[in-house]
């Protein structure tokens, strides 16, 4: 075969052979020439980890009361083992001051194993089980030993999931739960959400599996009632102390104190429904 037509079949056989690639091999991109299928970091093929949108830690880095009244209205998402995302629209809270603060797991400044994220930077989760059963989460504040405790959520996306999560932690026969029950208490959203004790002292801005958004409709001070904690026992003063909040009116807040939204009501903070 003369050289010129020798050519022109090498470059026909070339484009054909390159103008259609299997589907799975833009998959190794990255590869390194030597065959490693190791990928090379680049730029151009980075994945993003999570929304850039995401509550970063200046959010975070604010006094206790502040961020447990600023977290009504975020949500909370966590990206299950199988892609699956939950979202939680954050509806109640309480704040655990630490130091003075009679009911917080960090009163008198006291760091132990157990407490050690409340003292660690602000957005750490710290994890702690109850009853030797259940787990309830919060989230480190500005202060040290201060903490946010999550009590309750309004569940937004992925319920099904968290309806299998909440079944498989509960004993014996059980009928499907509506969705107001689901996130409704603490130890219920973190059934909901698979949160456990593996979970303590991960970072919410910088973990793959869990983190918050911005809300798209948060309230003002005018929705948010402001009353006594719950299940702390007899703390003195610090068990009247209103250092819980949740949305008012909203039908997936675990506890409504209708007293103090009378009474709020009565001065002039909300309009009486």
């Amino acid at each position: 075969m003369p050289r010129k037509r020798k050519l022109l079949a090498q470059l026909s056989a070339l484009q054909s052979s390159s103008s259609s690639p299997p589907f799975g091999a833009l998959g190794n991109v990255n590869a390194a020439p030597d065959g490693d299928s190791a990928p090379k970091s680049s730029k151009y093929f980075a994945v993003e980890k999570k929304t850039s949108s995401q509550l970063d830690a200046d959010f975070f880095n604010q006094p206790c009361i502040s961020l447990a009244k600023s977290f009504l209205g975020q949500i909370l998402v966590r990206k299950l083992p199988d892609g699956r995302e939950l979202w939680g629209r954050i509806v109640e809270t309480e704040a655990y001051l630490g130091g003075e603060d009679e009911a917080s797991h960090s009163k008198g400044g006291k760091q132990t194993q157990r407490n050690a994220a409340m003292f660690m930077r602000p957005g750490t989760l710290y994890v702690y089980q109850i009853y030797g059963i259940y787990f309830c989460v919060n989230v480190s504040s500005q202060g040290a030993g201060a903490a946010v405790l999550l009590r309750s959520l309004e569940p937004l996306r992925g319920l099904d999931a968290m309806r299998e999560l909440r079944s498989t932690s509960r004993k014996g026969p059980t009928k499907l739960l509506k969705d107001w029950q689901l996130c409704n208490g603490p130890s219920k959203l973190c059934q909901a959400f698979g949160i456990d004790k593996a979970f303590d002292q991960r970072d919410l801005t910088q973990d793959a599996a869990i983190w918050m958004v911005p809300g798209q409709d948060l309230p003002g001070e005018e929705d948010v009632v402001a009353t006594t904690r719950i299940g702390i026992g007899n703390r003195g003063e610090w068990s009247q102390k209103p250092l819980r909040f949740y949305l008012r009116g909203n039908r997936f807040v675990s506890v409504v104190d209708k007293k103090t939204e009378r009474e709020m009501a009565a001065v002039g903070h909300f309009s009486c429904s």
